[in-house]
């Protein structure tokens, strides 16, 4: 096995473990901010995570949700940690939430992992050698009608911003697709469309570390990943888009009718 990819796995196991036992014994909640919540969970499952890639890596480096002072790369190897995507959910015990290992290096994903906890389903991939469920080769869905398409998308918590014709294409898009989730967590949404169960998925206002494993996981399972402009700045720029061919089409096509221009630009 790729040792980036074992060390990737072992570390997110590690999380997964610190989160079953905080989930068991209790959690203490705060708020960072506005609809912004922190589990002693999160805190505790990242320090469990950058332990074991710290071990293997040292000259690496880290950039973490919880303890991570900046939102940007270097050139260097970095790894992106998600502790818990998902943490309202958590939070609430409600079953849906992840962990998200990934390396990038010259400013591209080079190795994934993410974990939904509950259902222990471990999404994975390196790039250039496709992307795996539990083992098992993954693809995006064929759908290519709108009236079949299944699809995810997020409420922002702390960017209200675009309410308004966010909703509006909202509702078009309940018109025209047979259905559309919100999970409550990116990774998880992504990791959904690299396997075919939904066909695309777009939501403003994600982070780097809501992405970085999940997106290359889609782009080895088939899938397109864009910001809002059908560009590359969906790392940094807050905006996602992602799909099988037609849906990222479809989807990218529908945000820039109803979002306007302006509000379409990357915001990293």
């Amino acid at each position: 096995m790729n040792k980036d990819l074992e060390i990737a796995r072992i570390a997110a196991r590690e999380g997964v473990r610190v989160i079953k036992e905080f989930r068991e014994k209790g959690i203490k909640i705060k708020e960072k901010g506005f609809h912004d919540l922190v589990t002693d969970a999160d805190v505790a499952a990242e320090k469990a995570i950058l332990a074991v890639i710290k071990e293997n890596f040292p000259e690496d480096d880290i950039l973490a949700e919880e303890s991570a002072d900046h939102d940007s790369l270097n050139t260097n190897r970095t790894w992106i940690i998600d502790p818990i995507d998902g943490t309202t959910n958590f939070a609430n015990d409600f079953p849906i939430y992840c962990v998200s290992v990934a390396l990038w290096e010259n400013k591209e994903p080079k190795v994934g992992v993410v974990i939904e906890v509950n259902r222990d389903e471990e999404f994975t991939a390196v790039a250039g050698e496709g992307a795996y469920l539990n083992g098992k080769k993954i693809r995006v869905s064929k759908t290519s009608k709108a009236r079949n398409g299944f699809v995810a998308t997020g409420f922002p918590y702390n960017d209200l911003s675009l309410v308004d014709p966010y909703l509006a294409l909202f509702r078009v898009l309940m018109q025209e697709l047979q259905g559309i989730r919100r999970p409550g967590a990116a990774s998880y949404d992504l990791c959904n469309v690299a396997c075919g169960r939904f066909d695309g998925f777009y939501e403003y206002s994600l982070h780097i570390w809501d992405v970085a494993a999940a997106a290359l996981i889609i782009r080895e399972a088939g899938g397109i990943v864009t910001d809002w402009n059908g560009e590359d700045g969906w790392a940094f720029g807050q905006r996602v888009v992602a799909g099988n061919e037609y849906f990222h089409a479809y989807l990218l096509e529908k945000i820039q009718e109803f979002i306007p221009e302006e509000s379409r630009k990357n915001v990293g």
